[in-house]
């Protein structure tokens, strides 16, 4: 079991300085190159710090290519309709030449409203445009030169400069928390990355399967282990580590609800959203502190040993998948985060690397 942890940036409340929260992030990134984890990533989003604040993913971590020797670097993800994708084969060939082949390069195609908005692109065509894109770029970072003639994306032939240094084949991911995106992933040959949002059997097993034989068959293969991601809290004691998890984790679930807007209606008219409208009806029905209480207890926090036979739990239900831990959200940052990330990496890391 390979296993990795992201960034989200976010700076909850507006509680300090966003520069602290980034120097707060950028520390714990560091140390995870001398724990050894997999690699390290950072998500894309803009306009709403008070969720998530990172604009550039690529430039954060070719700060961290820098600053690290051997961790692999992850964009969780690049959201391919906010972004042109000529500029994101360079930005990514460029953040693999500086860190000498490491980058692992995800891709998704946003979820909210505001940032769409804001960047003066319809929603409704976020399905077409990802698709569109996806193949434009996964082309490009492979044959070393852009090209495309579609609906969204006209682009003469453009060579890439530095070159690609080798495929990108075996490390590109995407993200699916919608069936259809599940079935995009799948098509694309390239790793499934999901958010963990409720119970893993009867919420995510589903569009795991239906990537798995979306996959199967385009290529005829078995599809790679997806990609799972939780927030995470680590503490020796069980009330203390429930106290805090139930209180942090709460707390970015309702930034989430606020910055995706899950409460409103808008999911359902919007094309290539029908399946969130879901979340709106799971607020109507059991009601919010419900939901709040379901997100909670469907992430991965505890005492080491407690982590641990979740992390088993999961194995049992999913099969092989790569866990990537969420250490800073929800108000926790600064030092409680750094104990939780050591107390993880000293006495669980090891653990989930024998499973």
């Amino acid at each position: 079991m390979k296993v990795h942890l992201t960034n989200l940036l976010q700076n909850y409340g507006n509680r300090v300085t966003d520069q602290e929260i980034y120097r707060d992030h950028l520390h714990i990134s560091e140390l995870a190159d001398q724990y050894d984890y997999e690699s390290v990533g950072c998500v894309e989003h803009h306009f709403d710090p008070g969720y998530s604040m990172c604009p550039d993913n690529t430039m954060f971590l070719s700060y961290l290519a820098a600053r690290t020797s051997r961790i692999k670097l992850a964009t969780t993800a690049v959201i391919l309709p906010w972004n042109d994708p000529l500029r994101v084969i360079e930005k990514i060939s460029l953040l693999d030449t500086l860190s000498n082949g490491r980058v692992v390069f995800g891709i998704g195609r946003g979820l909210a409203r505001r940032e769409f908005e804001t960047f003066g692109i319809e929603m409704g065509t976020s399905r077409e445009r990802f698709d569109e894109a996806a193949e434009m770029v996964l082309r490009g970072l492979e044959e070393g030169y852009a090209e495309n003639d579609g609906q969204f994306y006209k682009q003469k032939r453009a060579s890439i400069h530095p070159a690609p240094m080798s495929t990108f084949k075996g490390r590109t991911m995407g993200v699916a928390m919608s069936p259809d995106s599940a079935v995009a992933v799948g098509k694309l040959g390239i790793a499934m990355m999901a958010f963990i949002q409720g119970p893993m059997r009867e919420m995510h097993m589903p569009m795991i399967e239906q990537y798995r034989q979306a996959h199967r068959e385009t290529f005829g293969t078995e599809a790679p282990a997806p990609k799972l991601i939780d927030l995470t809290y680590c503490h020796r004691d069980t009330d203390e580590a429930r106290r805090v998890a139930e209180e942090v984790v709460a707390n970015y679930y309702m930034t989430c609800v606020e910055h995706y807007e899950f409460g409103g209606k808008h999911f359902e008219s919007t094309s290539g959203y029908a399946s969130y409208a879901a979340a709106k009806e799971a607020i109507d029905t059991m009601g919010l502190d419900a939901v709040v209480d379901t997100y909670v207890n469907a992430q991965i926090w505890g005492t080491p040993e407690q982590m641990i036979e979740k992390y088993k739990e999961r194995r049992e239900i999913v099969g092989e998948f790569d866990p990537i831990m969420v250490f800073q959200y929800g108000g926790l940052t600064g030092k409680q985060a750094l104990e939780s990330f050591e107390l993880f990496s000293n006495e669980v890391l090891p653990e989930l690397r024998k499973l």
